[in-house]
Formats: structure tokens, C-alpha cells, sequence
């Protein structure tokens, strides 16, 4: 009799029955930075457009969410890291193939960017605010008179980061779920839907309230798009990717995304945000709160869906 030994990594703990070596940290720092990167989008946008004094809790009172999001987030992340001390390894090279690296680096960038612009609008929670030391003061002068190109740099780095967020998963191609490059502009979506509830919940405006509330109403229509095409791809692909479309229709999953994700996340906000357009009374947080409920839920079940779904069955 002839023997063989089969060594495998499906030996490994946390392999079988199903991957799973990401936890709650991974969906809140993506949950997060897309949060983020909508965020500073908008101010950016605006403010190249030149509606700063116009939009005010787009371009001055939101954009204080930014840093500490981005900060919470990237703490979340180093939680996640196996060797924590190890991180500024990522900064030793740059890899233009891989999700990571481009990660890594843009929010190497976007996150210094983001206490600028919020230290430039300090004066607005505290009036009498003086910066003590002159470089400070020079530096401050230097940032308004570009302010412009410093808009154009966040602009281009929060769609980065907004689909980065996404595609994140989608490189993963070993989880069918994952493994479709829809991800990428959905999650960059669904960040630009939270930014502007985060926008609608600072504004102090009603008539920016509503332009928000319109801008989100459009989002939430494209984000439904983008998760109805993403099952129609599914279900016209192979049989491993059927079979991950079918944890949400009628599997595990099926609940807690079509009721926590679509109906409370989307489609109820969309029809609160159409009725306050039609000049119904709707208060603003309740819509805006959803979107944001539904957006971080997205990304958690996205998240322990896709590590149930795998090749070998």
C-alpha cells in the first residue's frame, strides 16, 4: 500500500469551515474612510465651484468629521494588523499592483489634508482662536491662497479613496463574492451617500439641506444600480459565484441585507428624502441617520459574507 501525505493550509485554524481572519475592524475602518472621502469630496467640489459661503456645512462644518473618522479608522486598522510595530513597512516601497500599497499611501496623503482644511475653519467653533507661532500663521496665509489646488488634490484623492475601499475586496479573488469589480464604484457610492448625510446632519441651511438631500437621493439610486447589477453578474457567472449571490438571496445573509442594508439603509431614506423634496415636513436626521445605518451595515455583511464564500465546496 502506497502512502501520501497531503499537506494543506485549509489545515490552518480560522480556514475551515469558512475564512474568517477579518473581524469588526476591517468593515468600520472602510466604513469610515469611505465616510471620509464623501465628505471631502463635497468640500473640495464646492469649494472648486466656488459655493464656499453658500454651503457652508459642506465646505466649513462637515469636513471636522474627516479627520476623526479617518483617525478612528486607521486606529480600527492597526487593531486588525498582525504585527502592528511592523507598519511603516508599507512606506518602504510602492506597488502599483496591489490595493494595498495604493491604500496605504493615499491615506498617508489625505489624512494630513484633512486637519489642514479643518484647522483653516477652527475660527468657526472658537472665534477667538490665534495661532501663537508666525509659521503657523505664514502656513495658514500659504493654504488659503491655494486653496483651490489644495481642493483639486482632495478631490482626486477621496475618489481614490472611495474606491479603494472596494476594491479592497475585490482584489481578494479567492471569495467569489469579492470577486467582482462592481465593488469598487458601489462602496465609492455608498461613501459619497454617507458624506452627504454627515453634510445634511451639520447644515444649518434648509435650502443646502435639500440640495444634499437630492444629491443623496441620486446616490442611493445609483447605489441600488450598482447592487442590482452586481447580482445579475452573479447570477449569469459560474457556479461558485451563484452560490454566493444565493447567500443573500434565500442563504444566511438574506434578512439582515435586504432589511438592515436595502429597505432601511436605501429604499426608506430614498422615500423620506423624495417626500421632504415635495415639500413634506421630514425631519432631516431621520434619513440621513438611515443612510448611514445602512452603510456601515453594508460593509459588515459584505464583509462576513464574502469570507463564507468560497471555491471548494
Amino acid at each position: 500500500m502506497r502512502e501520501e501525505l497531503i499537506i494543506s493550509g485549509r489545515m490552518n485554524p480560522n480556514i475551515d469551515p469558512v475564512l474568517h481572519i477579518w473581524h469588526w475592524q476591517i468593515p468600520l475602518y472602510l466604513f469610515l474612510g469611505g465616510l471620509a472621502a464623501g465628505v471631502l469630496f463635497f468640500a473640495a467640489l464646492y469649494t472648486i465651484l466656488g459655493r464656499g459661503k453658500e454651503l457652508k456645512g459642506a465646505v466649513q462644518y462637515a469636513p471636522f468629521v474627516a479627520p476623526v473618522a479617518l483617525v478612528l479608522g486607521l486606529f480600527a486598522l492597526f487593531l486588525d494588523l498582525k504585527h502592528q510595530l511592523y507598519f511603516w513597512r508599507l512606506y518602504t516601497t510602492i506597488k502599483l499592483q496591489s490595493p494595498m500599497s495604493w491604500g496605504a499611501w493615499t491615506l498617508l496623503a489625505i489624512t494630513p489634508l484633512s486637519f489642514i482644511w479643518a484647522a483653516l475653519n477652527i475660527r468657526i467653533i472658537f472665534p477667538n482662536w490665534d495661532w501663537r507661532f508666525r509659521w503657523l500663521k505664514d502656513f495658514e496665509a500659504f493654504c488659503r491662497k491655494h486653496i483651490i489646488k489644495i481642493s483639486w488634490v482632495i478631490l482626486v484623492l477621496s475618489v481614490i479613496l472611495g474606491i479603494y475601499t472596494g476594491i479592497l475586496f475585490s482584489a481578494f479573488n479567492a471569495r467569489p463574492l469579492w470577486n467582482t469589480s462592481i465593488l469598487g464604484p458601489l462602496f465609492l457610492t455608498s461613501g459619497l451617500s454617507t458624506g452627504a448625510a454627515v453634510i445634511i446632519l451639520f447644515s444649518k441651511s434648509h435650502k443646502e439641506r435639500l440640495l444634499f438631500s437630492r444629491i443623496d437621493l441620486v446616490l442611493i439610486i445609483v447605489e441600488i444600480f450598482f447592487i442590482v447589477h452586481m447580482f445579475m453578474g452573479f447570477l449569469a457567472s459560474t457556479q461558485v459565484q451563484i452560490d454566493a449571490a444565493s447567500l443573500f438571496l434565500g442563504g444566511p445573509f438574506t434578512a439582515q441585507f435586504w432589511i438592515f442594508v436595502v429597505f432601511l439603509g436605501l429604499l426608506l431614506p430614498a422615500v423620506l428624502e423624495a417626500l421632504e423634496l415635495a415639500k413634506f415636513k421630514i425631519p432631516a436626521v431621520i434619513p440621513a441617520t438611515l443612510v448611514l445605518f445602512g452603510g456601515i451595515m453594508f460593509r459588515f455583511i459584505i464583509a462576513n459574507a464574502g469570507q463564507v464564500s468560497r471555491w471548494l465546496y
